[in-house]
């Protein structure tokens, strides 16, 4: 049984910091302009579409051995090789997954 109701529902993400850090993160949205809301959405939503430059901070972040975020960031590099070399894009795949569509709309 699936819910149908399931990525609509909202959650609460809640973490603890000092009234310090509060206060500070407060001043420093007001002074560019965000709601707090949007701007833990926006660091959700481009960690969670690959954007490069939060990956690379995450990376930084994380417990993983030096050997291992060489490997990650290698293979990071030449998959976007790989992409840039086939000419696949974003839109382009989903171009892609539109022929496939027309051509056999039974799949």
């Amino acid at each position: 049984m699936s819910d149908l109701n399931y990525g609509k529902n909202t959650k609460r993400i809640v973490f603890t910091d000092t009234d310090h850090r509060h206060a500070q993160l407060l001043i420093r949205l007001n002074h560019d302009g965000l709601r707090q809301s949007d701007f833990f959405r926006s660091l959700i939503t481009g960690y969670l579409e690959g954007d490069s430059r939060i990956g690379e901070f995450v990376a930084e972040l994380g417990a993983h051995s030096e050997i291992r975020k060489r490997k990650s960031a290698s293979l990071k590099k030449a998959g976007k090789e790989s992409e840039s070399n086939l000419g696949l894009r974003e839109s382009e795949i989903e171009d892609i997954f539109d022929i496939i569509k027309e051509e056999y709309p039974d799949l």
